[in-house]
């Protein structure tokens, strides 16, 4: 058994190539926590968001605060505190703040799933 408090977790700024600027992170679970699912929780400033990329496993987003946009290449969800989306394994695409405000999610996925950007 494990026990988290969000507030104690770190926020990491993390400015990786799959971002377009940098976002704060949470992990709250890792590999070495779960053998079944990867938990974290990440901060998106306003007019930031990730490029298109695709998971080799489902994942699942819940918006925890702000406002923000889920992708495809078919669809445009606006997203806002209390929406939850399942992403499909396989499915390009891209989650971010909108361009006036700032947006959180949990992001869950399955242990082992594989991250791919498709966009530069």
């Amino acid at each position: 058994m494990k026990k988290v408090t969000f507030n104690e977790i770190p926020k990491l700024a993390r400015n990786e190539s799959l971002f377009t600027n940098t976002v704060y992170a949470q992990s709250i679970l890792e590999h070495e926590d779960s053998d079944n699912f990867n938990f974290a929780i990440v901060n998106f400033p306003a007019s930031t968001r990730t490029k298109f990329h695709i998971h080799s496993g489902d994942q699942i987003l819940i918006i925890t605060d702000g406002f923000g946009k889920v992708c495809n290449e078919k669809e445009e969800l606006d997203v806002k505190r209390g929406d939850m989306i399942l992403i499909k394994a396989g499915e390009n695409h891209w989650h971010g703040a909108n361009g006036e405000f700032s947006m959180s999610h949990i992001t869950i996925t399955i242990s082992g799933s594989k991250t791919t950007q498709t966009e530069d």
